[in-house]
């Protein structure tokens, strides 16, 4: 067990740590795990209970894989046998907070939270970029940033990190609070307010209100890190400054921005930017291409600003950010006779990020004879607006030369029915019923999008077509 890499936690401390009662003999632990799947000997494993399945049913596999000891609560807990390496509690989840609440309390590194409509989870991979850089850095990895992505995140800190990531989300009012107040972040990010969750929301100023939470965590006199550019800046600035923050630093293009955008070049594969930090002039490549993108890439170096941290290194640290799955991750694939791109944006969907991924489409040219081609899916929890917010994006398919477009769901048939009849494709009920016919019109030349709500599963379009279309033999040397 001891070849997982840094011990985490020992195995003393973790009864003391979750305050419950160890049985069996519990283990050191190297890694926290809520999924057998994905466990390695060594990990502490907490029988979660989720929306499908009871953490609990899988607590003998866990200890079978040789996990360190399984969290479990009392009801369970004879379960198991008197050997079974446990710590019982009363309640699971709230013993993963408790620990991860500990691990913070350890922290003497700088820690920083990141929340917001559209970008949180790449800004937080800058954020990770240019940190790593600096000094040891812990980071949430993938979406992990719901009531038990964040405790979890925190539990997975080593000891002695110089900095840590956190990202907060939410789909409902004051859910960010108890989250914040775990992550207790020095500098708080809001990236933007867009018409994400109005299912759950009154109006735009309720989702402002509610993204506004991130600063009731902050640490006295911390920093609130917030978008110049939103309409609903002041809002937010209004939320920071009823909260324990010492300061309010403002990034965008416009004159009055900390932290200002100068320039931008948009090249299909990066971005050259430069922005003036505090009246610093900074020009950097950043490794991926989108406006959006190298406006989030002012709050990291606002961030690093106020760490302290090496502003020029922070800069250049930035041309090693790249896009993740499902959030603009490129494959070249192999189609008779070429290749076309495949631009993965099929994790989540909103109407801004929506016009965000159709000028990055826009942007990259075609092969000859290729099309831009969209193909997407629902964009959902957008209320009675949904429908109207759908046929609107048929302006930012005309504005960025998207040729054809394929849709699924029945929100994207208002953009279907609002589209030209030379820029239709193919519509389907879902991703399912739309897979043939997506898998039937690529050429050489073209470059795809996929995108659309989590819940829409055009996850499956991505997989399908990958599954389908070889790599392409310098997309594969470059991997």
């Amino acid at each position: 067990m001891s070849g997982q890499g840094l011990m985490l936690w020992q195995a003393g401390e973790l009864a003391s740590v979750l305050q419950g009662e160890a049985r069996g003999a519990p283990a050191p632990v190297y890694s926290i795990s809520i999924d057998t799947r994905t466990l390695e000997p060594g990990a502490l494993f907490f029988a979660i209970k989720g929306e499908a399945r009871d953490g609990h049913e899988f607590v003998s596999t866990a200890l079978e894989k040789q996990a360190a000891a399984a969290v479990v609560d009392r009801v369970h807990a004879d379960a198991f046998g008197p050997d079974a390496r446990l710590i019982v509690v009363d309640d699971v989840l709230t013993a993963m907070e408790r620990m991860g609440r500990f691990r913070r309390a350890e922290m003497r590194g700088h820690v920083v939270a990141v929340t917001g409509s559209v970008g949180k989870t790449s800004t937080k991979e800058m954020l990770r970029t240019v940190f790593a850089r600096q000094g040891a850095t812990h980071a949430s990895i993938a979406s992990y940033n719901n009531h038990w992505g964040v405790p979890l995140t925190l539990s997975r800190m080593p000891r002695g990190m110089a900095y840590g990531v956190f990202e907060i989300g939410m789909s409902n009012p004051f859910e960010i609070i108890p989250l914040t107040k775990m992550v207790r972040p020095e500098v708080a990010i809001i990236t933007t307010v867009e018409p994400v969750h109005l299912a759950q929301f009154h109006s735009l100023q309720g989702i402002a209100d509610a993204k506004g939470e991130i600063f009731a965590g902050l640490e006295p006199g911390g920093v609130a890190i917030i978008n110049a550019d939103n309409q609903h800046c002041a809002r937010l600035a209004a939320h920071a400054g009823a909260s324990r923050a010492g300061r309010i630093i403002r990034f965008g293009a416009g004159e009055g921005a900390d932290i200002r955008l100068t320039h931008i070049h948009l090249d299909p594969d990066f971005s050259m930017v430069s922005a003036e930090v505090f009246g610093i002039p900074v020009t950097y490549r950043l490794g991926a291409p989108g406006r959006h993108l190298a406006m989030n890439s002012l709050a990291v170096l606002g961030a690093a600003h106020v760490f302290g941290a090496d502003l020029a290194l922070a800069a250049i640290s930035l041309q090693d950010f790249t896009t993740v799955e499902g959030r603009g991750q490129r494959a070249v694939l192999e189609t008779g006779g070429g290749a076309f791109t495949l631009i993965d944006e099929s994790y989540n969907a909103n109407p801004s990020s929506m016009r965000a991924a159709m000028a990055v489409t826009g942007s990259m040219p075609r092969g000859l004879r290729g099309r831009r081609i969209a193909i997407l899916g629902d964009m959902l929890e957008l209320g009675p607006e949904g429908p109207a917010l759908h046929a609107g994006l048929a302006e930012s398919i005309a504005e960025n030369d998207i040729d054809l477009v394929f849709c699924c769901g029945p929100l994207m048939k208002s953009l279907w029915q609002a589209l030209p009849s030379d820029r239709r494709g193919a519509y389907a009920e879902n991703s399912a019923a739309l897979e043939q016919a997506v898998l039937a019109a690529f050429q050489p030349g073209d470059v795809v999008m996929v995108k659309g709500s989590l819940g829409s599963r055009m996850g499956r379009i991505v997989a399908a077509v990958k599954a389908r279309f070889p790599a392409s033999s310098a997309d594969r040397d470059e991997a």
